[in-house]
């Protein structure tokens, strides 16, 4: 692949300078009017766009885009919460991490053995002892994996391994097991020890009764982010169109999950019933 030169983008510097020192989100176009190539949040639009310009690892970008777009947010969890909204919608060809549509999947402890459910199967919003988020059962149990090795687990009490009835499993006799395939400890013990491992894990709880508005609020407006079971609904001026958009079907998604779980259980973000 040739060595794309980088050369500091003048057809784009006056798109960055007319941004606002607020936050949003920006998009960097293309030739294709439907397909944008980058979608990215900032609190304040032009110092990031104009970090972008002179990045030379981007110069492949640069020498692509037309022309730089924005939408002003109100704050940073609007920025965060519509950045994720559009690359799921417009498919931007350089942003990887959140175009991801997998079967998302977490894992459930069904008594002593962890279990992989997914979204479509069981409401991660509401369901009560659930661990992680991943996009496919293969990393689910790599996760699992991971923790046998850190906390002396057993593949065979995990269901990861096959154990023939009264033998122990091969990691006891290299000591990485704790012992329970053997008798060395009790099944309980093993799994006091996998809980505590995937604590750290654990998904929260919708908790609220029905839909919340996320207030922000900058120099000159306000808006409301509209929130029901951990799903970004959408974003409005007042209270009257934010019942409107409470009324919207709303399943979990992940993004959402990530962006709001802090400001909404650490009661930092100003809320309101809706």
């Amino acid at each position: 692949m040739p060595r794309i030169v980088y050369r500091y983008p003048d057809h784009l510097r006056a798109d960055a300078e007319a941004l606002p020192v607020a936050p949003g989100i920006y998009i960097f176009h293309g030739d294709d009017p439907l397909l944008p190539l980058y979608i990215g949040k900032s609190v304040n639009l032009r110092a990031r766009v104009l970090s972008h310009l002179r990045n030379r690892s981007e110069a492949r970008m640069l020498r692509q885009a037309r022309r730089i777009s924005h939408q002003r947010t109100a704050g940073e969890i609007g920025a965060l919460l519509l950045e994720a909204q559009l690359i799921k919608q417009q498919y931007p060809l350089l942003n990887r991490q959140l175009r991801r549509k997998g079967r998302l999947c977490s894992l459930r402890l069904a008594g002593s053995k962890p279990e992989v459910v997914f979204a479509q199967q069981v409401n991660f919003a509401t369901e009560p002892q659930l661990y992680g988020l991943f996009a496919s059962q293969v990393a689910a149990h790599e996760l699992l994996r991971k923790l046998a090795d850190e906390h002396r687990l057993c593949l065979g009490a995990l269901g990861l391994e096959k154990q023939p009835a009264g033998r122990a499993c091969f990691r006891a006799l290299l000591q990485r097991c704790g012992g329970v395939c053997r008798g060395d400890e009790s099944p309980a013990e093993h799994t006091a020890r996998l809980r505590a491992a995937l604590e750290s894990l654990a998904l929260a709880c919708w908790p609220h009764p029905g839909a919340i508005g996320i207030v922000e609020r900058d120099e000159d407006f306000a808006q409301i982010h509209v929130v029901r079971n951990w799903c970004y609904l959408g974003t409005v001026g007042d209270v009257a169109a934010a019942a409107g958009l409470a009324a919207v079907a709303a399943e979990f998604d992940a993004d959402s999950y990530k962006i709001l779980c802090r400001p909404l259980l650490s009661g930092t973000a100003e809320l309101i019933a809706i």
